[in-house]
């Protein structure tokens, strides 16, 4: 698909990952939908970066736990940029759990975790794909994490909704084709992000000393593989993973 002049919602694009998947999407062509829960100011950072890219941002506040306001706020981002044609669900919730430490893991962590990481992305691609089928086609494109694929990670919680939703991805690809390519990205330590400071520091530096290549991604890595999926007409229901190296250990 040529990215030059269509629209993408990336979910959680206050933050670091979220920002550099915005700018790589805003250098193929794409106005973008700027999703933030709290973080105003970190929006407002990432539209203007994308606007000085030359294309047209929108910051759009959503939560995603809150299943009453996602169709509302997908309409409200195909209305700002007249379209929509790339969902990127990035936005994500983790803490840190060791997986030993059972009893901590309470009920309220577990439902959260997967309101925000599971629910939330389905609720949002169903609602997207219904603007993308009018169109005739679109891409989604989920942000996992090797903890969805092996047994680790910052809990136990978090592994089993990214697995969950790698698996989403694998489904929806084929509940939404032929119109709408769904794949998705699985990275690992992604450090200098907000979310790897919640991983707990024994596993990250495991991580470090693990790795083939000598260092662990960066979010441009993640946003430029985002952006060629974007980009592929016969790529579906596939999963990436961006950790240099790790899992050939």
């Amino acid at each position: 698909m040529d990215l030059r002049g269509r629209a993408a919602l990336v979910t959680g694009g206050s933050g670091d990952l979220g920002t550099a998947i915005c700018l790589a999407l805003g250098r193929a062509g794409c106005d973008i939908a700027v999703g933030y829960v709290g973080n105003r100011d970190g929006a407002a950072r990432t539209v203007g970066a994308v606007e000085g890219l030359g294309r047209r941002a929108h910051p759009l506040q959503l939560d995603q736990t809150d299943s009453l306001t996602i169709d509302a706020a997908i309409d409200s981002a195909a209305g700002a940029l007249g379209r929509l044609d790339v969902l990127v669900n990035n936005a994500a919730w983790n803490i840190g759990i060791p997986f030993p430490d059972l009893d901590k893991l309470t009920v309220e962590v577990w439902d959260r975790m997967f309101a925000t990481n599971v629910r939330g992305p389905f609720q949002l691609a169903r609602a997207a794909a219904a603007h993308m089928k009018k169109q005739g086609g679109g891409r989604i494109v989920n942000i996992a994490s090797i903890a969805g694929l092996a047994p680790t990670g910052s809990s136990l919680a978090y592994a089993s909704s990214k697995a969950a939703l790698i698996h989403l991805t694998r489904c929806l690809a084929v509940a939404l084709a032929p119109d709408i390519t769904v794949n998705c990205v699985a990275p690992g330590l992604v450090e200098g992000t907000r979310m790897a400071k919640r991983i707990p520091p024994e596993i990250v530096d495991r991580v470090r000393h693990s790795v083939v290549l000598g260092r662990t991604a960066d979010a441009g890595d993640i946003a430029e593989q985002v952006v060629t999926f974007c980009r592929a007409d016969s790529v579906t229901g596939q999963v990436l993973v961006v950790d240099g190296g790790l899992h050939f250990h």
